[in-house]
């Protein structure tokens, strides 16, 4: 990894604004590998030299990956004028500069998003083509059936949108687990609606091979485990 600049280094882990470090500078706060920093300009690998502040290790992550279970009246954006969004409620200790959600869960669904600053890894997720399967758990207001279950794993046309099959496992007469590998706007919905339904309750449970940590209370985060951010990616699926 390229040298940076010791106060874009700890400004991207979220120690504190550039001007913010430079105070920590003036006060001998910052040491790398043992010497105490005195200049904002000095340059460091930072996954080979050892930074403290106030001696304490700084761990460097260079991308971050956070999993929130959002809750429904949540966007899934960087930004609104009118409406809180995911990064609005993500916990201080989680906030730096790039971050983003990977994906978009609309405002009244609820459950898994992932907020990261890893372009490559949101696109690979998304892409169709690498089949990255999401699971979501969906009440309607009509009477499921074995014909709906078919018509999803034909693949639905509504209109204007073409999505491929997709799986269905009905739980109780309204309520079902369904599997897609896109992430079209409104996509669940819009399926449901060509069979007659209409969505009045949507969760997403799992990404990938990650499933939404059930001990996450709504608009609660954690981050992703090493394990975990391998199998966001994998194309494991089925219900």
């Amino acid at each position: 990894m390229a040298l940076q600049r010791i106060d874009k280094i700890l400004s991207s882990q979220n120690i504190g604004s550039r001007n913010d470090i430079k105070e920590m500078i003036k006060k001998k706060r910052i040491s790398v590998d043992g010497k105490i920093i005195l200049k904002p300009d000095e340059k460091f690998d930072p996954n080979i030299s050892e930074i403290k502040v106030d001696g304490n290790i700084i761990s460097f992550k260079k991308y971050l990956y956070v999993m929130m279970n959002k809750p429904s009246g949540v966007l899934s954006a960087t930004y609104d004028k009118y409406d809180k969004t995911v990064l609005d409620i993500l916990p201080k200790e989680f906030q730096r500069n790039g971050l983003f959600p990977a994906g978009r869960l609309d405002k009244d669904t609820e459950g898994f998003v992932l907020i990261t600053d890893d372009g490559e890894l949101a696109h690979k997720m998304l892409s169709p083509k690498n089949h990255v399967y999401k699971l979501y758990k969906a009440v309607v207001d009509k009477i499921l059936t074995d014909e709906d279950v078919h018509a999803f794993e034909k693949g639905i046309s509504l209109g204007k949108d073409d999505f491929l099959p997709a799986s269905m496992k009905i739980l109780d007469e309204h309520t079902a687990l369904v599997e897609i590998c896109e992430g079209k706007f409104h996509q669940v919905k819009k399926m449901f609606n060509a069979v007659g339904a209409n969505v009045i309750y949507l969760k997403r449970l799992r990404i990938g091979g990650v499933f939404l940590d059930e001990n996450l209370s709504a608009g609660e985060c954690r981050q992703l485990t090493e394990n975990e951010i391998s199998d966001i990616l994998s194309k494991t699926h089925g219900i």
